[in-house]
């Protein structure tokens, strides 16, 4: 197919949003040119902002989505919220297509009593903070409790664990803001108690991100043998997969393991807990939980704590002007085109996390994001081909609105300060964490 240019625009900037450039920029005869909008200075998404500092080999993606974004035929623009700055319905009257790969960014809520109290934050706000997003407040942790609760037996959960038992040294090997060291680095935090509400057999982390906690430094994890025997007389899951069986075992180990001295911190695991509400009146001081397993009987108790977290997963937020469903917190589509009821919205399509819901891993954005791009093709080959106008883009307007759009150039001089700003203290790398501290460098020349 040839031509004029086919425009896209994709909103989001994350793996998702990353590989759908890439797909449609790759794709012979397309003609595609692409403009990706990320409502943040930076880009990258998740992989920024999401994956754990600690975890730098996958974090490196960071240099293959930079080649995509370096791409003739992709633009970054970032600092660009769709949907305020710029209108959806104003991308669609300028696009041939517009693809919506914003993730899911908001946490899932507990609701439960007391769940607003001081003293009860999520996971998606912790980990923006350690992570340096500009939308997390710099002050906003203050780390001065003994004992944490994290809710939740998933990889967010083990992340935020795993975080709060860094050693100072061990913190200076990531790329998080040095005020965040300094915090966690002074940390009172000495106990933390992980708690599911199901048998150890269904927790959702992986064996690979329990057994790091071994790798802590002097740090003990200590599992309770009855949540396990308990586990078994339930039946666990009807049929246990290979990696839960491996997960059973590296869980049986911390419970076999021999206590050695005063370790610095605990992480301790406590299943079969549900919660019912926190326990406090200025403050949360307790999470109040019904204990339940197999042959016992309901017991109610509270575990007592000052800082406590929910980790109970993210969900997608709505897109002014488009389609949403708030139970999945999901764009609703046939095959990644979006459905307006009974109706396909015509040129919009959806890839990733707000398409399917917060599942996967990074390349299955990859697979999400080829699926995407063959329903565009596919209408693009069928579609009537009337005369079209030329490209309006929409820089100009968003510049005469007053917004500093950050094309790539820009990012690269914040990349740039980023690195530079780690060499005085040894690192390799020191996360910008202010959004005005990033536009000023993005404008500087």
């Amino acid at each position: 197919m040839s031509g004029a240019a086919f425009h896209v625009a994709v909103v989001g900037s994350g793996p998702s949003g990353a590989y759908v450039a890439q797909e449609l920029s790759e794709q012979a005869g397309l003609n595609a040119v692409v403009d990706v909008y990320e409502r943040l200075p930076v880009p990258f998404g998740l992989v920024r902002y999401g994956v754990a500092p600690d975890h730098q080999r996958i974090k490196s993606i960071v240099g293959s989505l930079a080649e995509i974004f370096a791409h003739p035929r992709v633009r970054f623009l970032g600092n660009v919220r769709v949907g305020t700055d710029i209108t959806f319905d104003e991308l669609r009257r300028r696009y041939d297509a517009v693809v919506v790969a914003c993730g899911a960014s908001a946490d899932r809520r507990l609701s439960i009593p007391g769940e607003d109290l001081p003293g009860v934050a999520s996971a998606t706000d912790f980990v923006a903070w350690y992570s340096g997003h500009p939308d997390a407040a710099v002050d906003r942790f203050a780390l001065t409790a003994e004992s944490a609760v994290i809710i939740g037996v998933g990889n967010v959960a083990l992340d935020v664990a795993r975080m709060l038992c860094r050693t100072s040294d061990e913190l200076r090997r990531t790329d998080v803001p040095q005020h965040v060291v300094d915090v966690l680095a002074a940390s009172t935090v000495r106990e933390i108690l992980v708690v599911g509400r199901r048998g150890p057999a269904h927790a959702k982390f992986s064996n690979k991100e329990l057994g790091e906690l071994r790798e802590l430094s002097d740090t003990e994890v200590l599992v309770d043998p009855d949540d396990l025997a308990d586990d078994r007389a339930a039946g666990g899951p009807a049929q246990e997969s290979p990696s839960t069986r491996r997960m059973l075992a590296t869980l049986r180990g911390y419970a076999a393991g021999t206590p050695a001295g005063t370790p610095r911190r605990t992480v301790r695991f406590a299943f079969f807990r549900t919660p019912v509400a926190f326990v406090g009146e200025d403050c949360a001081r307790g999470l109040r939980v019904i204990r339940r397993g197999p042959g016992r009987a309901e017991a109610d108790e509270v575990l007592p704590a000052q800082f406590f977290v929910r980790s109970v997963g993210y969900r997608g937020l709505a897109l002014p002007g488009l389609p949403f469903q708030p139970d999945t917190g999901t764009v609703p589509h046939t095959e990644g085109r979006v459905m307006d009821g009974t109706e396909q919205l015509a040129g919009v399509y959806v890839a990733g996390w707000i398409k399917r819901g917060p599942s996967g891993v990074i390349g299955t954005n990859k697979q999400d994001a080829v699926a995407t791009v063959a329903a565009i093709t596919e209408d693009r080959a069928r579609a009537a081909k009337p005369p079209r106008q030329a490209f309006q883009d929409p820089v100009g307007l968003l510049r005469e609105r007053g917004i500093d759009v950050v094309e790539w150039s820009a990012w690269q001089r914040i990349d740039a300060a980023e690195e530079i700003a780690g060499r005085p203290l040894g690192r390799g790398r020191v996360k910008l964490h202010e959004r005005g501290r990033m536009l000023s460098v993005a404008s500087a020349r």
